[in-house]
């Protein structure tokens, strides 16, 4: 299998946590070439892993639209290698916007997609729940939240999950949410008729009620958004509580192993980034605040999800809606 090509520069912590990150993938078993300044990065990595020299990059407080007339920065690069076949997926760490207009200028839509969108993965009592979009797209039409769904349950289904789709409203009956959601529902359910749930609210998203779930991308960051903030507060307040007094500080030692099991099912850094789904290739986004864990699960995810022929199954469900 072809390398996945990594923005060693993307990233608030970039390049060490990045090569971090990306040893510890090469550990075990992901191919992965760094994409970057090569004075840089040739000290960190030591021969261990492959470099594709790029002189330039886009810095997290630079505006998206500079790729245009960056060629030759560390996330251009990488896409160009993606769009020649050189690598199988690009992995960035680096600034969201810019990441999103290198792989819309570089690689383009695929056939039938109106605008790419950026899913979310999210753990339910049942495993878990996909939802698009997660920020690409703050103004949406319903053809674009149809095209969402179809390309969430190709993604579901290359993870191994089969479900329904869901659409994000404030009640389950038909008749509510605001203009978007009741112009989308009819349309939702004449494509995918029996794997249509139906509305579903934001609780449901973790109770697992349907495994995709659609909304315009500035809802979609808000409840991402959410979820991380409540999700570090919840256990602050824990490991407060379990710090006050003596019988708290051996309660803490006992339900510590759980504690850890627990947060290990809502850390971000298990997930390691989102996909931009609905572009001419596998491209995978983090955060910029990713530590090195989050890295190896990014480049982890984009290896096992080309191996399950992601991008086939993206095309064939966007070509389904057309049929």
């Amino acid at each position: 299998m072809k390398p996945i090509a990594l923005d060693a520069m993307g990233g608030d912590h970039a390049p060490q946590v990045t090569v971090e990150g990306a040893l510890q993938a090469h550990k075990a078993g992901v191919p992965v070439l760094l994409v970057g300044d090569e004075a840089r990065l040739r000290p960190l990595v030591q021969g261990a892993l492959p470099i594709h020299h790029a002189p330039d990059f886009i810095a997290m407080t630079e505006h998206a639209t500079e790729v245009r007339r960056r060629r030759e920065s560390s996330i251009m690069v990488a896409m160009e290698l993606l769009k020649r076949g050189e690598v199988e997926a690009v992995v960035s760490m680096g600034h969201t916007g810019a990441t999103m207009a290198a792989a819309l200028f570089v690689l383009g839509r695929v056939k039938g997609v109106e605008r790419p969108a950026l899913l979310v993965e999210f753990p339910s009592q049942k495993g878990r729940t996909f939802l698009l979009d997660g920020g690409a797209n703050a103004d949406c039409r319903p053809s674009f939240l149809v095209q969402f769904a179809a390309m969430g349950l190709a993604y579901a289904e290359a993870s191994g999950v089969r479900g329904k789709v869901g659409l994000l409203s404030i009640g389950e009956e038909e008749g509510k949410g605001n203009a978007l959601v009741l112009e989308t529902y009819p349309l939702l359910k004449e494509a995918f008729k029996d794997r249509f749930y139906g509305n579903v609210e934001g609780r449901d998203i973790f109770l697992g009620t349907a495994e995709v779930v659609v909304t315009d991308g500035f809802t979609g960051n808000v409840v991402l958004k959410l979820a991380e903030g409540e999700a570090r507060v919840l256990f602050g307040w824990i490991k407060e509580s379990l710090s006050t007094g003596l019988l708290a500080r051996i309660g803490g030692l006992l339900v510590r192993p759980a504690l850890r099991r627990l947060y290990a099912r809502v850390d971000p850094s298990s997930y390691g980034a989102m996909p931009l789904l609905g572009v001419e290739g596998t491209v995978f986004i983090g955060h910029g605040s990713a530590d090195a864990r989050a890295v190896k699960s990014a480049l982890q995810r984009a290896h096992a999800l080309v191996k399950a022929g992601l991008m086939d199954r993206v095309r064939a469900s966007i070509q389904a809606l057309h049929v």
